[in-house]
């Protein structure tokens, strides 16, 4: 049985359903009872819990053959990623007590950069699950191409996507999260021990401007990339509602300058550009 956390968003759904398509059990972590039917037609076991119920999430790991992790993402954190670390310290404790055969993390691409940013809650997550005893692997994904949802009303509305990447030629390590999905479970299929980390990213690294000319294909007419002034960014994202927009910012500032990368091999994906761009519609 593969337990799957954030099995109803886009990178566990597909590992789930890649799980499913192979004869293999697959059992749905779920939050919300409303989204069990169409898992349980599945033929999945279902299971409730969250990173905040220990003795629930213990429950869904139990006598599980792998554990995908998937930890819910917080764009907007205290400063001192106070609930990222309360979220880590409960699944750490649940994976003791359960003990699975072994645990696949998504990470990401940044979790091991030594300046702080938002994806250093991702870092502490590998840095608390590092010495578990049973074999844990961390995904590292690069930026989700799948972030162009984002761009694509204002493609269609104005022409321009506003950017925050930048220069818009320079190209950046995306990958699709179907990908990602496949790679989880074909890492939850295999064996190995200790700690491992993969780094996955496209087939290709994809600049901003990209970006721009395979929505302009996509739609039939020009969209191309405005450069959002980084002098803007914060006023912009407060007036947006954050109330600590520091580490995103310094996250950008991590993939335009470029101390935000891969360290060590890297594994290449299947899906391209404007292939991801297409599920978009």
């Amino acid at each position: 049985m593969y337990a799957i956390t954030g099995i109803t968003g886009k990178v566990g759904g597909v590992a789930a359903k890649t799980l499913i398509e192979a004869g293999l059990p697959v059992r749905a972590i779920l939050r919300d009872a409303g989204k069990a039917a169409i898992w349980a037609e599945q033929g999945c076991d279902i299971a409730f819990a969250d990173f905040s119920t220990l003795p629930a999430l213990t429950e869904a790991f139990t006598g599980a053959s792998g554990v995908f992790i998937l930890l819910p993402p917080m764009f907007d954190p205290s400063p001192d990623f106070a609930e990222a670390r309360a979220m880590i310290a409960t699944l750490r404790e649940a994976l003791l007590a359960a003990r699975p055969a072994k645990v696949v993390c998504l990470s990401t691409i940044g979790a091991d950069a030594e300046r702080p940013n938002l994806l250093s809650q991702l870092g502490l997550m590998e840095q608390a699950l590092s010495d578990l005893p049973m074999p844990v692997a961390f995904l590292r994904a690069g930026w989700f191409i799948d972030n162009a949802a984002w761009d694509l009303a204002p493609a269609q509305m104005t022409g321009v996507i506003p950017s925050f990447l930048q220069p818009l030629d320079k190209p950046v390590p995306m990958v699709s999260t179907v990908d990602v999905g496949r790679t989880a479970a074909d890492l939850l299929r295999d064996s190995w021990t200790g700690r491992r980390v993969v780094n996955l990213e496209g087939p290709k690294r994809i600049a901003p401007a990209d970006i721009a000319e395979a929505f302009s294909a996509l739609l039939g007419k020009p969209v191309r990339m405005g450069v959002v002034e980084r002098s803007d960014w914060e006023e912009l994202f407060r007036a947006q509602g954050m109330k600590n927009p520091t580490p995103r910012i310094q996250m950008l500032d991590g993939f335009n300058e470029g101390w935000i990368e891969f360290t060590g091999d890297i594994r290449k994906g299947a899906i391209g550009l404007e292939e991801a761009l297409r599920r978009l519609f």
